[in-house]
């Protein structure tokens, strides 16, 4: 499987190369080199063999080994394919731009680095629902909390009559604030399965070692939950909307990956 994942990795470094080409053209404003113009084939070719990577555990091994490192690998993955799809459609060329190396080194990571002596294995059952959830609950917001601070330095410029060549990039702006709302939909309504799924399979939801990653996440629910009925009501979007994004952004990472690395490395030393 090492092989699997070091073609991904390749991959995904040659789509970020014509990704790059395609969106140095625009920023230029000139045409793009044909080739560029399939980046997206060779994305999903590379995510292709990095579920290949991810799950095959499932498969020979019927469970899934998660520690800090390829968590990450299966959050980024999934974020991935979100950016993936919605390319299709939308000029996320920027967006695309910051996250796949993101991708590209959550990966290489996992495959290169060891496991570390605490990776829990997740076996295919109602738990299983309940962590995949929150890992794609956990991309689809992290999406939204990048889209956010694009959106933000996009707000900000455009409103002061400063336009540069980096935003004639980016969709247009009503077109941005839409793409985000739509990630913290998707994203708030996965969360909401993870915390049903934590309640009915878990019977230590709040015990003392997950208590802080219960209360963070279900803090992170509300946050996001206030923002979607603050933009339903009052219309809420700009600044506001990011800084309610990130501050919900930033409880959930407290809440898994904070919490994770504290046990896993910091614990134990």
């Amino acid at each position: 499987m090492t092989t699997i994942g070091t073609i991904a990795i390749i991959l995904y470094a040659i789509a970020w190369l014509l990704l790059a080409m395609r969106w140095r053209a625009g920023f230029k404003q000139t045409e793009a080199p044909a080739l560029s113009r399939h980046y997206l084939w060779i994305w999903l070719v590379a995510a292709c063999l990095h579920a290949a990577y991810l799950y095959s555990p499932l498969i020979s091994e019927q469970h899934l080994s998660l520690d800090f490192i390829s968590a990450a690998s299966h959050v980024m993955w999934l974020a991935g394919q979100v950016l993936l799809i919605t390319a299709i459609t939308h000029r996320l060329e920027s967006l695309n731009l910051f996250t796949l190396p993101f991708i590209a080194i959550a990966l290489f990571a996992q495959v290169f680095l060891p496991l570390t002596e605490h990776s829990q294995r997740i076996p295919i059952n109602g738990l299983g629902v309940h962590i995949l959830s929150a890992l794609l609950a956990y991309s689809m917001l992290m999406i939204a909390a990048i889209q956010a601070v694009i959106l933000a330095y996009q707000h900000i410029h455009l409103h002061n009559h400063k336009p540069n060549a980096f935003l004639r990039t980016l969709p247009a702006l009503q077109d941005m604030d839409s793409l985000l709302f739509r990630f913290i939909k998707v994203g708030v309504a996965l969360l909401s399965v993870t915390l049903i799924t934590g309640f009915v399979y878990l019977e230590n939801f709040f015990d003392a070692h997950v208590a802080h990653k219960t209360v963070l996440s279900i803090v992170a629910w509300l946050v996001f939950s206030a923002l979607l009925l603050g933009r339903w009501k009052y219309g809420w979007r700009g600044i506001s909307a990011t800084r309610w994004t990130l501050s919900g952004f930033g409880l959930l990472m407290l809440a898994f990956f904070g919490t994770k690395f504290v046990q896993e490395y910091l614990l134990t030393s």
